[in-house]
């Protein structure tokens, strides 16, 4: 990849990553006050409103096909944040969060270079840097223990990264003329899944008042996340894009550190250093 020739998706990656963290940010803050169920399904309700009220004024002329991979993405991202909550309640959290982290950044990077993406020597060396950091910054009691380790149950992490990555993949196939509109199905998608598994599971998705603006901030913010990956996506390789979205722990890193004073572990000022030294490379590749 010449950021000659895509430096719009380079910056909308890098875009959508900070916006992604945000998001983050917010859904982790709102779950101090609400069950995490609501929180995803109410958010995720938002996020479709606010890409609704957007498509008027966007233009796009999806095909029956784009509409289609949106949806199929819908269900691989949802089906990978019902895995992700299952993985953390099941496992060590240190262990969990990055493996999910790497393993969403990996497979974007694999799909892209399988397909035949011609990516540069010191793009290939930025990608290998980038899942590092991404390992690095998820990593937030440090490096795990070799016992975590074996006590981790490893499989449902490792299933949410690879469904995680396969919303990046398929958003990808969408053509450039789509626009937005795949997000349409993808989070229509997502909304019925995750509403229909809170539903099943008798949970309350009601929220206290005083939650309600951030969960609302965090669906707006996962959607806006979405809309720039997609346009990135759209306009650049599968493996710089998916790769450079995945470094969305960065901000959510420092948004902790600043507006909740959280410490940063060494390992984790080693991750950001190394992000900042992969999306150099990736960059000016």
């Amino acid at each position: 990849m010449n950021s000659e020739r895509y430096p719009v998706a380079v910056f909308l990656a890098l875009a959508s990553a900070l916006v992604y963290g945000t998001a983050d940010f917010c859904g982790g803050l709102a779950t101090r006050r609400a069950t995490t169920v609501a929180v995803v399904v109410v958010s995720q309700f938002a996020g479709l409103l606010a890409l609704l009220a957007l498509l008027p004024v966007l233009d796009g002329s999806p095909t029956g096909t784009d509409l289609a991979w949106g949806a199929a993405a819908g269900l691989a991202g949802s089906g990978g944040l019902l895995l992700f909550y299952r993985a953390l309640a099941s496992g060590v959290m240190s262990m969990v969060a990055p493996v999910t982290a790497v393993t969403a950044a990996a497979v974007p990077v694999l799909v892209g270079l399988v397909q035949g993406e011609s990516v540069t020597v010191a793009a290939l060396v930025g990608i290998v840097v980038a899942l590092v950091a991404v390992a690095l910054i998820s990593a937030e009691d440090g490096v795990p223990s070799v016992r975590a380790l074996r006590e981790s149950d490893l499989l449902p992490a490792v299933l949410a990264g690879a469904a995680f990555g396969v919303f990046f993949v398929l958003l990808h196939e969408t053509s450039s003329d789509s626009g937005l509109w795949p997000l349409v199905g993808a989070r229509s998608t997502s909304v019925v899944v995750v509403a229909a598994g809170a539903l099943l599971a008798r949970r309350s998705l009601v929220l206290p008042r005083s939650s309600t603006p951030l969960v609302v901030l965090a669906g707006v913010a996962d959607m806006g996340a979405n809309a720039l990956y997609l346009l990135a996506t759209q306009r650049g390789l599968l493996a710089i894009t998916g790769v450079l979205a995945s470094l969305y722990p960065v901000s959510t890193v420092l948004l902790a550190q600043s507006v909740l004073r959280e410490r940063l572990a060494g390992t984790q000022l080693l991750g950001l250093g190394a992000a900042v030294g992969a999306v150099a490379l990736i960059a000016l590749a």
